[in-house]
Parts: structure tokens; C-alpha cells; sequence
């Protein structure tokens, strides 16, 4: 898995190639983690590189969106595969997290 970061309109957006699985989890989880530390407002995981995702790649996300939210922080995801997107509505987390389809729709809801 690659992990690569860019900034648009003073927001992260960080894109992910590769599997968020229980071998690349660990590896995310720790590229996030300073973030929750350092309380960064608002984050945009760009998924277009992402063809699988297990459970552990949603308790990291899940970990991040939780720590975030004790200083109102805002996580957004953006052009999930469908097949990607479909284990996220299977488990209900599309109803916790916010998915976009395009990373400018999901700067978009993030500076609304």
C-alpha cells in the first residue's frame, strides 16, 4: 500500500493505493494517528487506488473518525469502487461516514 498526501484549499487530501487490509492496516493507522494528535480539522481520504478493504481497515478508519471527533473534527472519503463502497453500506457505515463520489464534491462538503 501507498500512502502520498497533497493539500487543496488548506485541507490533506491523502491518497491510498492499495489494499486497506490487515497487513496494510497498521501501516494507515499510523500515517493517521499524528493527524488525531496534531488535531487536524478536516481530512479527505482518496480511495480511487483502493480495490479491497476488510475489517480492519474499518477499524482504523473507525479509530480515526473517533479520536477526530472529541475537537469536532471531519473526516470525508472520496471515490470509493463500487465493490469498496458496497462493504461500507453492508456493514452501515455509509450512514457514520461521509462518502463522496469525486474528491472535488467531497472538499466541497468538507468546507461547507
Amino acid at each position: 500500500m501507498q500512502i502520498s498526501e497533497r493539500t487543496e484549499d488548506s485541507i490533506p487530501v491523502v491518497s491510498i493505493v492499495g489494499d486497506v487490509d490487515l497487513e496494510n492496516s497498521p501501516k494507515l493507522r499510523a500515517y493517521l494517528k499524528p493527524k488525531s494528535a496534531q488535531k487536524t480539522p478536516r481530512l479527505l481520504l482518496d480511495f480511487a487506488g483502493v480495490n479491497y478493504i476488510d475489517s480492519s481497515g474499518l477499524a482504523t478508519l473507525i479509530e480515526y473518525f473517533q479520536a477526530v471527533q472529541g475537537f469536532g473534527g471531519k473526516l470525508a472519503l472520496a471515490s470509493l469502487s463500487p465493490r469498496v463502497k458496497n462493504v461500507f453500506e453492508i456493514v452501515r457505515l455509509e450512514q457514520i461516514f461521509s462518502l463522496h463520489p469525486d474528491v472535488p464534491t467531497a472538499l466541497a462538503a468538507l468546507k461547507a
